[in-house]
């Protein structure tokens, strides 16, 4: 990893996507600071357009769409993308189909079930109730944070089932199916945008901080990871290009004043 400071701006001239985890790359210590928000807006109002891709729940992404300056949001790992448009209502477009995703859920609940049981100390997230397709066992978000040891087991819980197992920074996500973050931003620019992200690589920056965005980090050239990414540099195979000064909201907002700054220039 580069430091993100070196980057030649050249390189940022004709950006115009900024994808972005939210989980302590928009948010530090758990919320999501003024600046980050801040650098959202911006970043929109100069014609960016911006698209989190988050492990996050089915119902906070359909508020995510719909409240704050963005184009659309990619959740649950790639489960889905959601996009609103003012006074046209919202998009929603899913890698399974509904008949699928319920009969996981069926396997989901007896899998938490299974998970609880055996690794002690291990809670199912706050924000389940609001998911549609995945699993989140919350190892550091609400409660005293588990070790590498108990982590890892939870991934094995989740393997052994035959279920696909991510790491975020708060959570270990498990679903059923073939997709992660990348599969499903590879098709909302497809479907949304008419653009191949093969081809338009070097127009988008990534922006994120744990494991789960090892596909994004490997893909984008412009892939860049918040300061916290050091915490998990040893556990990666595929690191961003770039890391940042400053961590979680700050270090977002410090890839977004460049992206303006280079545009502008």
């Amino acid at each position: 990893m580069r430091p993100f400071h070196t980057l030649d701006a050249c390189r940022l001239c004709d950006v115009g996507f900024v994808l972005t985890d939210i989980d302590d790359t928009l948010t530090t210590d758990g919320r999501l600071p003024s600046i980050a928000y801040e650098a959202l807006e911006r970043l929109s109002g100069a014609g960016v357009k911006v698209v989190p891709v988050t492990g996050r729940p089915a119902g906070w992404c359909d508020l995510i769409a719909r409240l704050w300056p963005v184009d659309a949001v990619v959740g649950e790992n790639g489960a889905f993308y959601f996009a609103c448009e003012a006074g046209g209502g919202m998009t929603r477009v899913f890698a399974q189909a509904g008949e699928t995703r319920l009969e996981n859920r069926r396997r989901l609940d007896d899998l938490a079930t299974s998970i609880l049981a055996n690794v002690p100390g291990a809670r199912i997230s706050a924000d389940q109730p609001f998911r549609d397709a995945d699993l989140a066992i919350d190892f550091a978000e609400d409660g005293p944070r588990l070790g590498e040891a108990e982590v890892s087991r939870i991934v094995a819980c989740f393997e052994a089932a035959g279920a696909v197992a991510k790491v975020s920074s708060i959570h270990v996500n498990g679903w059923f199916g073939h997709y992660d973050k990348l599969a499903m931003t590879r098709r909302l620019f497809a479907e949304r945008y008419d653009l191949d992200i093969d081809k338009e690589n070097g127009r988008v920056v990534f922006v994120g901080d744990s494991p789960n965005d090892a596909p994004m980090f490997g893909f984008f050239a412009n892939s860049v990871g918040v300061a916290n990414f050091a915490d998990f540099r040893d556990t990666v195979a595929t690191p961003p290009k770039w890391i940042t000064r400053r961590a979680g909201g700050a270090g977002f907002a410090e890839v977004a004043a460049a992206v303006l700054k280079a545009r502008a220039d």
